[in-house]
């Protein structure tokens, strides 16, 4: 029977959540046999949580799926308790001699990025009408099928400073909460690509037009912007060009949508992952645009616009390799 020689570095990194979401608590590690067996509590006052479960040895990441694990990963129910079983020699049958760091989140409702300590809502799964008035704005039926995370600002400066170590804004006297701006699609994804790799997970992207518009809409409502229908009000929840003073404004100042995001109207245009094409004319299920192209999308409006640009339904599109004073981007996070 080989022996095994680890030295357990118990690190469970625990995900910061609001008052109603499921927390890792009380987490213990120790050898049993040839396995590793890990206890926690699982609290909250939701009904059950998505347990993720990361190992990492000598720098290199493993996700549940890579490994031989038993007991309470994935969907689990609140509690105390709970228990994960790592069978060792089946994954490295040599046997260990080295330091093991083990992460343990907890996805509930609002989840916290360590890195950027920026927050992240829930948005369930639905179907709704995507599309509006304008010429490429076919509207047409969209199912969410899969529940995701999406950031309740846009990136700030400060956030962007974090992963990337400068700032590249134009209105860089604005401040750390201003929203980032003069990053190019291209940029956005090297800062992802970074972003995943510092917090040891996958889960960091763009969301697809399709996501971003559903949330936008506060789940799928009809509303003409993020978070009302009448142009009259639209003041209170975005920074466009009738209020904004010709600049970027501190994100989170207006108010938020029905989902808590805060400017999916104004302030700054987002970036979002699909190619620039023309929309299906008939129902499609977690659409993701183009295979390819030439252009990137993207959605929300500006300091700089009018009230038509700030709509929901709203798209425009440009080089990956473009920036722009107007144009930043907000995080989709999966569960």
């Amino acid at each position: 029977m080989k022996k095994l020689s680890i030295l357990l570095t118990a690190l469970f990194f625990l995900t910061a959540f609001n008052l109603h979401a499921a927390e890792v608590k009380n987490t213990v590690s120790r050898q049993v046999g040839n396995r590793i067996q890990f206890t926690y509590d699982l609290i909250g006052d939701e009904a059950d949580a998505e347990v993720d479960v990361t190992l990492t040895i000598q720098g290199k990441s493993y996700k549940a799926s890579d490994l031989h694990l038993e007991g309470d990963f994935g969907k689990v129910r609140t509690g105390k308790e709970k228990k994960i079983h790592w069978n060792v020699l089946q994954d490295f049958p040599r046997g260990l001699d080295a330091n093991v760091a083990w992460r343990l989140e907890a996805g509930g409702k609002v989840f916290t990025s360590p890195i950027l300590g920026a927050k992240f809502v829930l948005i369930p799964a639905g179907t709704f009408t995507m599309g509006g008035s304008g010429s490429d704005e076919t509207r047409h039926q969209v199912t969410i099928s899969q529940p995701f995370y999406m950031q309740t600002t846009e990136v700030t400066q400060g956030q962007w400073q974090k992963v990337m170590g400068s700032n590249p804004s134009h209105f860089s006297s604005c401040g750390n909460d201003c929203p980032v701006e003069m990053v190019s699609w291209n940029d956005v994804q090297d800062f992802i690509s970074r972003l995943n790799r510092q917090e040891g997970t996958d889960k960091y992207r763009l969301p697809t037009e399709a996501q971003w518009e559903y949330a936008a809409r506060s789940g799928g409502r009809q509303e003409e912007y993020a978070g009302t229908s009448s142009e009259s009000n639209l003041g209170d929840y975005a920074w466009y060009g009738a209020n904004s003073g010709s600049k970027t404004h501190s994100v989170g100042q207006k108010k938020p949508n029905g989902l808590g995001l805060y400017d999916m109207s104004g302030n700054v245009w987002e970036w979002v992952q699909d190619w620039y094409g023309n929309y299906p004319s008939g129902s499609v299920t977690d659409h993701e645009g183009p295979s390819s192209g030439s252009f990137r999308v993207y959605r929300g409006g500006s300091w700089s616009n009018d009230a038509r640009n700030c709509r929901s339904a709203a798209r425009h599109s440009n080089d990956p390799g473009s920036r722009s004073v107007s144009l930043g981007f907000r995080l989709l996070r999966t569960r």
